[in-house]
């Protein structure tokens, strides 16, 4: 919620406040009444003074939208008849704007003019910034957001299908993909697709999509296509063209020459409202830079003085003049956490840059030189916060021409070629006081001018000081300002570190502090024991052993007293300097403290494990996830990828406590999750961390356990050497203890490994030892994996009937532990098997069962791998279409959404849909298209590994069938 006046962006507080006005504005020139906006905005939990809330808040916004001098009669908000009506005259609603841009739209499509339409309904889409109302409270901005959403959903639908209308059919493909994915059974949808694809002569693909959807739609839901769906697909059979493309429409667009649309990316923090005393040191921030060169503008000065504020500030300024992003690092060189190295700010920068989940370099150099390739395309706006020195900023420059880069930090970075320097000191009186002023109100500081400069003066004009201890006066208005200067004067506690003169921000703090209610102070003190920098209401309520609902009140509490921030809905963090004072409060009380640090820990431990494929059964030692506030995998999965980069921070913090055994349980837990997603560098990081206090732990397993996950980790990094030597540490620990389960899993990973590297004898060896010890033990994982590797090895040999009996345990197996991943995995290779001895609908069969499962669980490389191989049993069939069609949405997979950077099997997968794509163009007579495919195979850049997937596409380039 946002609001402006004559081109200034207003400061309209607490989010309460914004919905009050949301609730009004939405019904413009209507009158709202008093229960209206009880209800809508507190719901079931009306405030204890009811109505009488509503004029503190009517009030506040008046001030704010109102020019000044304007009475209550003359307010754009009116009070009647036991309510409120916000005037419509003379205010723009961006809500009104986007209406009339759909039906300026729909008159010009209705007209037969879809080019001003496209550009109507683009103009109603660029209203739209993220969510609509996000984060307001209420059951009114809950019904308005969703009515909002819907409406935009039918705004993208009409954009895309006026596209089409213009015989732009690649970009309307673009934009259908996206809403696709995430309305499966929507048959609009599937129509447009239809229109799109016949459009640019893919008839084809066209038919495939509808036979695709019409099994989808009896074998999931039981129903038969609806109407619309039914006469797209007899248009497109009879080649209707006005039909399906509209009259006078071309058959075939030319291809667009405009670069494929990047996903724009912004990751700048929320604004901190106005800033005041700061305009000669925005403007040197905003100002014109060389052209195509990359400006770098540096801003220091001491804790406490604003600068992440003011470059915040002059990056929202700048957004707009870099439109292939604007990104945002805090490499915490003052933090109470584990300081951002350069090589985890460039993995975390990079993969703002693209959707690919995996892994990346861990050398600085070869991470440096991906960064600069990545970049040099793009023109970039990067703020870097809290940096340290020009080591650290150095590798994080972006190689764009064009590019910008705002760094802050407290030393002045001189060894930093940069074209301005901005020192920033504290406010001069003046504007000190102004600042306090906008916070309590003129009025107020105005009644006790000397009090205000004396409180000032103690704040020794830093900005952090001031809105703390304004934000006090503001929830107290029993208190008058030369009462709270006289509180802050007699405080004598100090932070030597963030002292400035013999005045410190401490004394804010420790007021902040000592005014909250208990329950506050308690959850105060607990969350500067968190062990990552942001966290949500979940982590909060565990560490607090309370319920999440009223944790959430005391968090928004925490909010509105400016001791706590709210980067986005439902994630908080605390500005580093109130965090070292809450961790100060909070070590004082030790039993209190260790408490909330093991529940935080046991939180992040319990929803590992559940995660895991491995499922919480598969770890014998350790407790277990019992009271978890998770219903399922998925929620747990989710709430960890929440948790983004500072997972391995968590194994960090444990260790660093002293809590070996929770350090080690994390990192083994976390080490599947991480392995799905390929982000194997985090996960070798976890691990590496634990391991090095494994001999701090009481639980003995650990030291084979993590060696176990480091070996399966280096396999899927190709590390083989390396992982060898951890499986043999392992394997001898696991039999000197004796320890049969991690034996088990030592077994099953060197059967990996040997299978690897082309060694199926040894591999047979020791995944067979690994099934026997497994099902003794009831280890459903470990004995579905060892099948898998087993079935594998004995495919290799070409021994069928062995490899698909072992694929068939395997499953056995995967359907007891439940997990979707686990059970595609053997029925996609048992499909290999059924597609080698031309058994073709069994394959089929296998595969789309695959392919869901794989889906539900998130594995893109197997889900892409299971589809081509679909498209190979359409093949041997006859249905040459569908085939083709199937590697289409398989390559379309691989390109999208893995990257060479992340997944080592990139390459390789590549070449394999593409021979398959090949061969089927080559069976439908389409020679061209099929030497296309077959030269882009030999155009890869593999390693000797890959010469031999490269051999068949070699001989389908001398136009036969490959062998």
């Amino acid at each position: 919620m946002r609001a402006w006046r004559g081109g200034v962006q207003l400061s309209l507080g607490p989010v309460r406040r914004q919905a009050v006005l949301a609730a009004l504005a939405l019904r413009p020139g209507f009158l709202v009444s008093h229960e209206q906006l009880l209800d809508g905005i507190w719901g079931a939990e009306p405030p204890r003074t009811g109505r009488k809330v509503l004029p503190s808040y009517i009030y506040e916004l008046r001030q704010v939208l109102d020019a000044e001098g304007t009475g209550p009669a003359d307010s754009l908000i009116r009070g009647e008849g036991g309510g409120y009506r916000l005037v419509a005259d003379g205010v723009q609603l961006d809500a009104a704007d986007l209406a009339e841009h759909i039906e300026g739209a729909r008159r010009a499509k209705a007209s037969g003019d879809p080019a001003t339409a496209v550009d109507r309904l683009s103009a109603a889409l660029a209203l739209v910034d993220g969510e609509p109302l996000a984060g307001l409270p209420g059951p009114f901005a809950d019904v308005e957001r969703q009515r909002l959403l819907e409406r935009l959903l039918r705004v993208r639908v009409e954009r895309l299908e006026c596209l089409v209308l213009l015989g732009r059919f690649a970009d309307a493909l673009d934009g259908l993909a996206a809403l696709s994915a995430a309305s499966p059974y929507d048959e609009s949808l599937v129509a447009l697709r239809m229109r799109a694809l016949y459009g640019s002569e893919r008839q084809a693909e066209a038919l495939a999509v509808h036979q695709d959807m019409c099994e989808r739609l009896r074998d999931e839901l039981g129903v038969d296509p609806g109407d619309e769906l039914r006469r797209v697909h007899e248009a497109v059979l009879r080649r209707d063209d006005e039909r399906l493309l509209g009259p006078a429409t071309p058959r075939s667009a030319a291809p667009s020459t405009r670069p494929q649309l990047r996903r724009t990316v912004n990751e700048l923090p929320g604004d901190a409202g106005r800033l005041i005393g700061r305009d000669a040191e925005l403007a040197q921030l905003i100002a014109p830079s060389t052209p195509g060169s990359v400006s770098i503008v540096t801003v220091d000065g001491t804790a406490g003085v604003g600068k992440t504020a003011l470059v915040v500030r002059a990056a929202r300024e700048l957004s707009a003049d870099y439109p292939d992003g604007c990104l945002f690092a805090d490499l915490r060189a003052h933090s109470t956490q584990r300081r951002q190295s350069p090589e985890q700010a460039l993995q975390r920068l990079l993969r703002s840059l693209s959707a690919a989940k995996g892994e990346l370099p861990s050398d600085l150099e070869e991470l440096t030189a991906v960064w600069r390739a990545a970049t040099s395309p793009l023109r970039l706006l990067l703020v870097l916060d809290d940096a340290l020195d020009a080591d650290q900023i150095r590798p994080l420059l972006p190689a764009g021409a064009g590019s910008r880069v705002l760094v802050a930090g407290r030393r002045r970075l001189a060894e930093v070629d940069a074209d301005r320097r901005v020192t920033l000191e504290p406010l001069g009186s003046g504007d000190a006081v102004a600042l306090l002023a906008h916070i309590i109100g003129e009025e107020r500081a105005g009644k006790e001018p000397e009090a205000t400069q004396q409180l000032v003066g103690l704040c020794d004009g830093l900005p952090l000081a001031l809105r703390i201890a304004g934000s006090r006066l503001q929830n107290r208005s029993t208190w008058t300002v030369g009462y709270l200067a006289g509180r802050m004067a007699g405080d004598e506690h100090r932070l030597g570190e963030l002292s400035v003169g013999d005045r410190s921000v401490e004394a804010a703090f420790s007021l902040s502090y000592e005014h909250l209610a208990p329950e506050q102070q308690r959850v105060f003190r607990a969350l500067g024991l968190a062990p990552t920098v942001e966290f949500d209401v979940m982590t909060s309520a565990a560490m607090l052993n309370g319920p999440p609902h009223a944790t959430e009140q005391i968090l928004e509490s925490l909010v509105d007293a400016s001791l706590l921030q709210q980067p986005r809905p439902g994630r908080y963090r605390m500005h580093d300097l109130v965090r070292v004072h809450a961790r100060h409060l909070g070590e004082a009380a030790p039993v209190e403290a260790a408490a909330a640090r093991t529940a935080a820990l046991r939180l992040y431990l319990d929803a590992a494990r559940i995660a895991s494929d491995w499922g919480p059964a598969g770890y014998p030692t350790g407790p277990r996830p019992t009271g978890a506030p998770f219903t399922h995998w998925e929620d747990a999965e989710t709430w960890l990828d929440a948790a983004g980069g500072e997972l391995a921070d968590v194994v960090a913090h444990a260790a660093a406590l002293g809590e070996a055994d929770y350090a080690c349980w994390i990192a083994e837990a976390l080490c599947d999750y991480f392995v799905r997603q390929g982000r194997y560098h985090e996960c070798q990081t976890a691990l590496e961390i634990a391991l090095a206090h494994v001999d701090e732990a009481t639980d003995q397993r650990m030291a084979a356990a993590l060696r176990n996950c480091l070996g399966y980790t280096g396999v899927y990094q190709r590390r083989y050497t390396q992982a060898r030597t951890l499986f043999t540490e392992a394997l001898d620990l696991s039999r000197r203890r004796p320890d049969p389960y991690e034996e088990a899993r030592t077994l099953a990973g060197l059967g990996a490994l040997d299978l690897s590297v082309g060694d199926g004898d040894r591999a047979i060896l020791h995944v067979t030892a690994a099934v026997d010890l497994a099902e003794r033990l009831r280890s459903d994982w470990v004995a579905s994996m060892a099948l898998v590797i087993l079935g594998l090895a004995h495919y290799f040999e070409r021994r069928n009937e062995e490899a698909l009996a072992c694929f068939a345990d395997a499953r056995t197996h995967a359907e007891r532990d439940g997990r979707p991943r686990m059970l595609g995995r053997p029925l996609s290779c048992a499909a290999d098997v059924h597609l080698r001895l031309g058994h073709y609908r069994e394959a089929k069969h296998l595969l789309r069962q695959a392919v869901d499962l794989v889906q539900q669980g998130g594995d893109i490389f197997l889900c892409a791998r299971s589809l081509t191989r679909l498209g190979t049993a359409e093949q041997g069939e006859g249905n040459l279409s569908a085939a083709i069609a199937f590697h289409h949405q398989a390559l379309l997979l691989q390109r999208q959404l893995l990257s060479p950077l992340t997944e080592p099997s990139y390459e390789w997968l590549e070449m394999d849909i593409r021979s398959r794509l090949g061969r089927a163009y080559l069976a439908s007579g389409r020679v061209r298209e099929a030497r296309e495919q077959f030269q882009a195979v030999l155009d890869v850049h593999g390693s000797r590994a890959h010469r031999a997937d490269r051999a068949p596409a070699a001989e389908g380039l001398k136009g036969r069938e490959p062998r």
